[in-house]
């Protein structure tokens, strides 16, 4: 996995009389500009504030990270923590990637390193009063499956720096060490992620919208081991991809929270591991 930093140091125009204009062919959606607005450091990881589409602008801010970022360590295998107390602090940073203000965690909402890796932490304040005071808003969380070619960027609000790539493809299974993340993905070998990255946004370009929480990479070439996650396909089959990094999907997420940002396993649609 991609470490925390302490544990790496990571119009066409057509003239003329008679002559029938020309039919300009499809245009790809054009990219959004994807700045580090709304990201966050941590003290040795990256993360991001989120919300979902049905959060109200008085809800309490959400910020996510990974699962191994969390300050009271890894999670162990198939353990899943929920409404923990924390008072971790962030570095709230604005487009150029400036850090303009401290935000503060009340409780670890949820954790795990089970399926996937995540932690939501809940802060002190809210999105409304995020905007007013800094005029940046948080990332929104795709609800939709990302898409296999889809261009992306991985934005680094620990290192200030943003990997371009694209979706590869999906791992049906990514092991690493004791740990097994599901339906992971898989980057192009542009986004070379390092330590410290741990915990980025992994953006749509088309939508600005989260898809992937950035989460590991193969670093040595080892075979399923600690910072060398390998991929099994549903019928066992191991592949080692040396370089190559990986992420976790986000979009079961949204389904697990309802009204005021408060965290529902048992809601309708919600898959997340339960503890």
């Amino acid at each position: 996995m991609k470490k925390p930093l302490l544990a790496v140091l990571g119009t066409l125009v057509v003239t003329g009389a008679g002559v029938a204009p020309a039919v300009a062919a499809p245009q790809a959606p054009a990219a959004v500009t994807v700045t580090y607005a709304g990201t966050v450091s941590l003290s040795n990881c990256s993360g991001s504030v989120i919300r979902f589409a049905g959060s109200a602008d008085s809800d309490p801010a959400l910020v996510m990270t990974n699962g191994h970022c969390l300050e009271t360590g890894f999670p162990a295998a198939g353990e899943v923590i929920t409404n923990q107390s924390s008072s971790r602090t962030f570095g709230l940073l604005n487009s150029s990637g400036s850090k303009v203000a401290t935000l503060r965690a009340n409780r670890v909402v949820y954790s795990t390193m089970t399926d996937t890796d995540v932690t939501i932490y809940r802060t002190t304040t809210t999105y409304a009063a995020i905007k007013s005071s800094y005029g940046i808003s948080a990332l929104t969380l795709s609800a939709t499956h990302p898409t296999a070619g889809a261009a992306i960027k991985v934005v680094s609000g620990y290192w200030k720096t943003t990997y371009t790539c694209a979706i590869d493809g999906f791992v049906y299974r990514l092991k690493e060490g004791d740990w097994t993340w599901k339906d992971s993905v898989r980057y192009t070998s542009a986004c070379n992620t390092i330590g410290g990255t741990s915990g980025s946004p992994v953006i749509d370009t088309s939508t600005g919208l989260v898809v992937a929480v950035n989460n590991t990479g193969n670093e040595d070439g080892e075979r399923c081991t600690e910072d060398n996650p390998c991929e099994v396909d549903e019928n066992g089959n191991v592949t080692v991809r040396e370089g190559i990094n990986y992420a976790e999907e986000t979009y079961l997420i949204p389904a697990c929270f309802t009204t005021g940002n408060v965290l529902n396993l048992s809601a309708s649609g919600c898959t997340l591991p339960k503890p």
